[in-house]
């Protein structure tokens, strides 16, 4: 009827007046099933449902997606991938298999194959009774020196870091150009240049050849690179934030504490793989730092092999480099 026409254009369907105009003949052809309903009880101005016996919408024809076919770039990505995937996969394999092996079999030289007699003996023996100088008694001393070393040295250098770089990027520190260029600097700066003065300083403070004194000199030369990352991470985190902290009597540590250090989960896991692999696999800091009962095990390692007698164990080598 022309007065539901009139509602509908007052409620905007269609393209305007012209578009509603148009469609007015198929209105007043609905039949009694298919119209609009009538209007609620009461006048109320709000638009009625529609009440169809079709459905409204057409299923659409799907076609299926074209595959996309590889492009040059795509290729070469590929190929560049699965070489660097060889370069690594390949060596472990070896060491792999020959630390499986007996030394009968290893004496062929056949390093790709499999072992013909599977076998564990190696790697007891690299843990329990591999030489390292006089003492034999394994790696073991060793893995756990670096687990005592590496733990501190974790909790030291990322703490600092993240709250020096917190600082740094989110309130008004005094000299923080400055600051951060001599950190800059520093991160590019060869550990055996300051060498000499750190065990200088580490003999004066009581810490040469103890756990401590290796976890203190690997937080010391780590701090430089992580305050920049830390740093840098936080410079993303919205001022606004910050502001709302302050006006809610947030102070230096709760505001890190409760709004930041939630936060920081992406770039603690970067640091931590970081930090990890870089103390774990350390030999220079270990071998110099490190007393006669606190050397790490890359140091253990590198005096078994070197001071081996006889026949060189391959087997033996390859599990304690595992190891």
């Amino acid at each position: 009827p022309p007065a539901q026409l009139l509602r509908c254009q007052a409620f905007g369907l269609g393209r305007g007046g012209h578009h509603a105009a148009d469609h007015g003949s198929h209105l007043h052809s609905i039949g009694h099933g298919d119209r609009l309903a009538d209007p609620a009880p009461g006048g109320s101005p709000e638009m009625s449902e529609i009440t169809a016996t079709e459905p409204a919408v057409r299923a659409f024809r799907t076609y299926p997606q074209k595959r996309r076919k590889l492009s040059g770039a795509s290729i070469a990505i590929l190929v560049f991938l699965t070489m660097c995937a060889a370069f690594v996969a390949i060596p472990l394999y070896v060491i792999i298999v020959t630390s499986l092996k007996d030394m009968a079999q290893i004496r062929f030289g056949d390093i790709f194959s499999l072992p013909e007699v599977w076998t564990l003996e190696p790697w007891r023996v690299a843990w329990d009774e591999v030489c390292s100088g006089v003492t034999c008694e394994g790696v073991k001393i060793g893995f756990f020196n670096s687990i005592m070393i590496l733990i501190p040295s974790l909790i030291l250098s990322i703490g600092l870091s993240a709250i020096t770089g917190y600082a740094l990027a989110l309130w008004n520190v005094k000299w923080a150009g400055t600051f951060l260029f001599i950190l800059f600097t520093a991160a590019f700066v060869p550990f055996q240049i300051i060498m000499i003065p750190l065990i200088i300083l580490s003999g004066v403070i009581k810490v040469y050849g103890t756990v401590w004194g290796v976890a203190i000199v690997h937080s010391v030369l780590a701090m430089p690179l992580l305050t920049l990352i830390f740093r840098n991470y936080y410079k993303d985190i919205p001022s606004e934030i910050m502001s709302a902290a302050m006006m809610d009597s947030g102070s230096f540590w709760r505001i890190f504490g409760e709004i930041v250090l939630p936060m920081s989960g992406n770039i603690m896991i970067v640091v931590l793989i970081l930090q990890i692999t870089s103390i774990w696999n350390d030999f220079l800091i270990g071998l110099t730092f490190g007393g006669v009962g606190t050397k790490p095990m890359t140091v253990i390692l590198a005096n078994s092999v070197i001071t081996s007698r006889g026949e060189v164990t391959y087997n033996v080598d390859m599990a304690a480099a595992l190891l």
